[in-house]
């Protein structure tokens, strides 16, 4: 139970700063006009082809890209793009107003909308990418990127991504099929365990609302973590394996030091986890560097932004892009509709309790796990592992499918719903802030 309950924090802790990134990142791009116009500007023959050249663009992919005709990644239509800004306003609401990332969302979304589990991945990486990028909080976070380590941590990470992109390849040129069961199964451990542990720590905090404010993951500052190190990061730290990478000069005289290869470990880890997974890696970046390695907050989380870039950016060009597994049109979609989405979730978490939010978002990480168990059946049918119809793997697989969107739905209807409600109040918060 105490490790179920360690790692369990471990992945919040992670999701919450991955979540502070994603909010930073979208107010940086909706803050500033050029952007707004270099946004209009990606999107513009994005829209013009989803809705006035969809059925064409369908038929003229190649099977590698999603032709209709084969068992492909996916094919282009109007639902899709469609579905694809919903997706992205979905995963944007939970990002903004829980505070934590909810990228865990798109590739199970993409799945159940379509979209094959490898192009997924790829297309999904390529819109973190594109928002980090645009965004470029990297530039106000510079004075607290350790460059040594980052770089050695980087090394790890690309060997990783490489690693990951390289067993998805590998197991779609098998069959497609294991492909898609493979990723669902990373998806349902994965989903199912975090889901399980925002459940208790609802209801364990239902109980003690009045410790609610100290561990809520927006009012959570973090300043302190990594300051005072634990068991394990004085043991890694004590182990001498040279070259030893040196950072935190501000905090201890000489600064601290770790040794490179539990750096390049750490990294490896990460990049696996961006590779397969089509995620950023930043849910994990942060609980390993400050409760692992003794990394303090400060210098994690410009340090974990800088790697977002690169890891997402290698992994989504050198090992889907080139070989065609990345939807450019659905990830612009999602980088559209997640903008939207975390802005309004951002503004909600000023009229509602945070106990309220955590319940939320307990439920859409379970849906997500709903979502892939119950598509797994039938992708472990179709590979004669398991005795199964075809007719009852197609009930299960929508049962999974209502369920997730669902839950989503109501999610994103009584966020929208509740920021319609209180525009007058949260108009006067920012009158009043203003003032000041």
């Amino acid at each position: 139970m105490k490790f179920f309950e360690q790692w369990g924090q471990f992945m919040m802790k992670g999701a919450r700063a991955y979540g502070r990134w994603e909010i930073d990142n979208a107010g940086i791009i909706l803050g500033d006009r050029r952007r707004w116009i270099v946004l209009g500007l990606m999107l513009l023959p994005v829209i013009l082809g989803g809705f006035v050249f969809a059925d064409e663009i369908g038929n003229a992919l190649p099977d590698v890209l999603g032709g209709k005709k084969a068992y492909s990644p996916a094919f282009y239509s109007n639902f899709i793009f469609v579905a694809s800004i919903l997706i992205g306003i979905g995963a944007g609401l939970i990002t903004g107003a829980i505070g934590a990332g909810g990228g865990f969302i798109i590739a199970p979304a993409l799945m159940s909308a379509g979209i094959k589990g490898i192009l997924a991945v790829g297309t999904d990486l390529f819109h973190i990418f594109a928002k980090a990028i645009m965004g470029s909080v990297i530039h106000r976070k510079l004075g607290n990127v350790s460059v040594p380590l980052a770089a050695v941590f980087l090394i790890g990470a690309m060997l990783g991504a490489t690693g990951g992109g390289l067993v998805n390849r590998l197991l779609y040129e098998k069959n497609p099929v294991l492909s898609d069961a493979f990723i669902t199964t990373i998806y349902v451990l994965m989903l199912g365990f975090l889901g399980a542990y925002a459940l208790l720590d609802y209801l364990r905090s239902r109980k003690t609302i009045a410790g609610e404010v100290e561990s809520e993951g927006h009012g959570h500052s973090g300043n302190a973590e990594g300051t005072d190190m634990g068991g394990l990061p004085r043991k890694l730290q004590s182990i001498n394996v040279p070259p030893m990478i040196r950072f935190d000069h501000a905090l201890t005289p000489g600064g601290r030091a770790i040794s490179w290869l539990f750096l390049v470990l750490s990294g490896a880890l990460v990049g696996l986890a961006a590779g397969i997974m089509g995620v950023g890696g930043g849910f994990l970046t942060f609980p390993i560097f400050v409760y692992m390695l003794g990394v303090s907050s400060m210098t994690t989380v410009g340090t974990d932004i800088f790697q977002i870039i690169f890891t997402a950016g290698y992994a989504a060009i050198t090992q889907y892009a080139v070989y065609g597994f990345i939807f450019y049109t659905l990830a612009m979609g999602m980088l559209l509709g997640s903008l939207i989405g975390i802005q309004i979730g951002a503004m909600v978490t000023k009229v509602v309790p945070g106990i309220t939010i955590r319940g939320f978002y307990a439920m859409a990480v379970l849906a997500g796990f709903v979502n892939r168990f119950f598509a797994l059946p039938s992708k472990l049918a179709a590979m004669e592992l398991i005795p199964l119809s075809p007719a009852a793997g197609a009930v299960l697989n929508k049962i999974g499918i209502w369920a997730f969107f669902i839950v989503i739905g109501i999610f994103a209807v009584w966020v929208i719903g509740t920021f319609i409600k209180n525009i007058a109040v949260l108009k006067g918060e920012e009158d009043h802030y203003d003032r000041r």
